[in-house]
């Protein structure tokens, strides 16, 4: 008689399968490489995706708490090698790898965070030339953000203190390393602006490997440096490191101590300008004495001012001369006017009325005051003037 075969549910199956992978050394660490598919991001933080090459794919997931390790952005089509442990998921009975590490095949993961986040911020302008701000030539308060145990900071107050010691320089201190860098950073730059302790800041750091240097590759860094409304220098490492943050800067400093030389004058070179402009005005000033002395000695060589009233008898001469002329050509004109009003006198008197009654001729009026010039006009019984020469008589017309 056969023995009864052991049967099992579907979950009791999944878990036996779930434990042979567990307790399998081999399956404990894993890595795998293949190119990303199906690549989803979960609000709760965690990573779904698909590993395949030509022939087979399989299921990963990497949670949140193994993500925050990851510097890159996990796309489709991007090879990687994942790194983790395969188990069965009871709820689906299909096995999966549990990613603990991804990394980008060919560039290194951060290059390719650097490059990733560069592009993005790029095409949202971030890096315009446009939105740069001129830097203050003679500021009066610097903040120099950086870790105060640093040799980078004791670089800059030496040359700051030497280079332009008017400036009063603000230390915030923070760290420039490690997990909580970049909001430390980020955070003393917001401050500086919100309570406008200066009118310039620097941001950087020394020298130190990528990962070293990392906090000013994050996007908060380079956000915050882009908000601040006070201009800012970039000084990260030395002249061949190349950061997010000297993107964004206002202006990039291959050092932090050649950020302390960007940031204010020579003292040395402005006393040197000052003497030289101190040269060039009493150079100025002596020529300029020198063109009055001489206008001064060609004013006192005028006749005017050597004999004052010489010039007074001149003017009173040439008064003199004009009032003669002046008379002389109001005479002639008073006479030109009286010999033509002799002439009109000699027209209109020749033409006046009188002048032809003394003729022997008289004018005749009406009683209406009107002139009598026909003997039609004339009627019987009325009354005429008749005005001669001499005076006027009255008429009466007795027959017409």
């Amino acid at each position: 008689m056969n023995a009864q075969p052991n049967i099992l549910t579907v979950s009791q199956l999944n878990t036996y399968v779930k434990n042979l992978f567990d307790n399998n050394p081999a399956l404990q660490n894993v890595c795998v490489r293949g190119e990303i598919s199906n690549y989803k991001r979960y609000p709760s933080g965690h990573h779904y995706f698909t590993v395949k090459d030509a022939d087979g794919a399989l299921r990963c997931v990497l949670f949140k708490g193994n993500a925050f390790s990851l510097r890159f952005v996990p796309q489709n089509g991007m090879s990687v090698i994942a790194v983790g442990r395969v188990t069965v998921y009871p709820r689906d009975g299909a096995y999966q790898l549990y990613c603990t590490h991804l990394i980008p095949e060919g560039a290194g993961a951060l290059q390719l965070a650097f490059d990733q986040l560069k592009e993005r911020l790029y095409q949202e302008g971030l890096f315009d030339v446009s939105h740069k701000k001129q830097l203050p030539v003679y500021p009066h308060r610097i903040g120099i953000v950086t870790s105060p145990a640093g040799a980078a900071v004791h670089d800059m107050l030496r040359i700051l203190g030497r280079r332009y010691p008017l400036s009063k320089v603000i230390l915030l201190p923070v760290r420039v390393q490690g997990e909580e860098a970049a909001t430390e950073i980020a955070g003393a730059v917001s401050f500086a602006n919100r309570q406008q302790i200066c009118d310039l800041l620097i941001v950087g750091r020394g020298g130190g490997s990528v990962e070293d240097l990392w906090a000013f590759n994050e996007e908060i860094t380079a956000r915050a440096i882009y908000a601040s409304e006070i201009p800012v220098i970039s000084a990260v490492g030395h002249e061949p490191d190349v950061t997010i943050s000297d993107f964004v800067a206002d202006l990039r400093a291959a050092t932090p101590s050649n950020a302390a030389e960007l940031a204010v004058p020579d003292q040395a070179e402005l006393r040197e300008d000052l003497a030289n402009m101190r040269k060039a005005l009493a150079a100025a000033l002596q020529r300029l004495a020198l063109s009055a002395g001489s206008r001064l000695k060609a004013l006192k060589a005028r006749p005017a001012l050597r004999d004052p009233m010489r010039l007074i008898r001149d003017r009173r001469q040439t008064l003199d001369l004009t009032v003669s002329a002046l008379s002389a050509a109001q005479f002639m004109q008073v006479q030109n006017h009286r010999s033509r009003l002799i002439r009109l006198a000699a027209s209109l008197d020749a033409m006046s009325p009188l002048k032809v009654l003394t003729r022997g001729y008289a004018t005749v009026c009406n009683e209406q005051g009107e002139y009598v010039t026909s003997a039609a006009q004339a009627k019987r019984s009325e009354r005429l003037d008749i005005t001669f020469h001499d005076g006027t008589v009255r008429a009466k017309i007795e027959k017409s």
